[in-house]
């Protein structure tokens, strides 16, 4: 980062107020011991399903439905009980999760969502990646099919409707462990209308990345299909340990300026921050958090590779992903903007790939 030579040595860790926010989050509360498959919607408390597919429901208490099961064998995380669902099927037939929480999320507020997952062991593929579409309220939707989240005004890859909001967590990991339960967990920023949300996968077939598990000559058909359970969403309560700061030169940055992050970086066509990418973003909050008066705008830029509309969505995204990581550390929503341009301010030629990559860059602007 341009001038800015402080070294800081930070030691804090964000912790969990124990809250879970999730309503019936191990699936122990349901009205009746399932006999048959796809007894999850309107047997289990607090869940629900947004489409026409059979989400199953298995318990302990049930030698039909239990942890020996037409899909394979897991005995639950916790408790006595788990749900299971179709994350990839052939025509694009999708099986989801749909969760109630039990007070509305508040804006600009960080919360971690955590839940577990197993593949199940006859399933042919495994998922890169699980996503959760946070809604205002339950969604009822009549098809089985994915298309129906995908063409309604919900748009959830196009985020065109502010109250639907779809995250993804770890892209670069496939969920293929068909014998224990897999931890996955994803820090997020309310906007404030969170009521409920859904587990699942929103890309259709073309779009799905998968492993092979299984050669498909021993199945029917392709499918990947996944047991959950324990699902938790707790608040994040920042809570500082100690600082030691070790201050070799006055910081330079100037307000008003445009600087450029150096090491804030993505994988193509990806806006999720790598891990390189975060010391630089914790010293930018160091600063501000010394300047309590100083107000910071982040700005995405992409080169002119592709179509336009998604240069620009793409911008958008990565300059909102460092807004959140900065709110993530404690800087408040009041004190921070971010905006997406695309490929429209070019810093030099897209002809050559030397100019290209200093296209695609993320700047900040500190203001007083």
């Amino acid at each position: 980062m341009k001038h800015l030579i402080f070294t800081f040595f930070i030691f804090f860790s964000l912790l969990s107020s124990s809250q879970n926010l999730v309503l019936n989050p191990s699936f122990e509360d349901y009205e009746r011991c399932p006999e048959i498959i796809g007894q999850f919607s309107r047997n289990v408390t607090g869940w629900s399903i947004p489409n026409l597919g059979s989400t199953d429901f298995f318990s302990t208490c049930s030698k039909a439905v239990g942890s020996h099961n037409y899909i394979g064998y897991q005995m639950p995380k916790d408790g006595k009980s788990y749900a299971g669902f179709y994350a990839f099927s052939p025509d694009n037939y999708r099986e989801y999760v749909q969760g109630e929480l039990s007070e509305l999320l508040e804006e600009g507020k960080a919360y971690k969502l955590t839940f577990y997952i197993s593949l199940a062991e006859n399933s042919t593929d495994a998922l890169k990646g699980i996503q959760v579409l946070f809604t205002e309220q339950k969604l009822v939707l009549s098809t089985k099919s994915f298309k129906a989240i995908s063409e309604t005004n919900i748009n959830p890859k196009k985020h065109t409707n502010k109250r639907f909001r779809l995250h993804s967590t770890d892209s670069e990991l496939f969920y293929n462990d068909r014998v224990n339960w897999t931890k996955v967990s994803l820090e997020f920023i309310a906007e404030g209308y969170e009521t409920h949300f859904l587990i699942g996968n929103f890309n259709n077939n073309k779009r799905t990345e998968l492993q092979e598990i299984l050669k498909t000559t021993k199945a029917k058909h392709q499918f990947s299909y996944y047991y959950i359970d324990d699902i938790s969403i707790e608040p994040l309560v920042k809570e500082e340990k100690g600082i030691i700061i070790e201050k070799t030169k006055e910081p330079k940055l100037k307000t008003n300026e445009i600087y450029t992050f150096k090491n804030v970086l993505f994988d193509i066509d990806k806006a999720e921050l790598l891990v390189a990418s975060k010391e630089e973003l914790n010293q930018l909050y160091s600063h501000l958090k010394s300047n309590p008066s100083f107000k910071v705008e982040i700005y995405g830029h992409t080169d002119n590779t592709g179509i336009e509309n998604r240069n620009k969505e793409l911008s958008e995204q990565r300059a909102k992903a460092v807004a959140d990581y900065l709110i993530l550390q404690g800087l408040n929503t009041s004190r921070i903007k971010s905006f997406g341009y695309g490929s429209s301010q070019p810093l030099s030629t897209n002809d050559t790939e030397e100019g290209k990559q200093q296209n695609r860059r993320v700047t900040f602007k500190i203001i007083d």
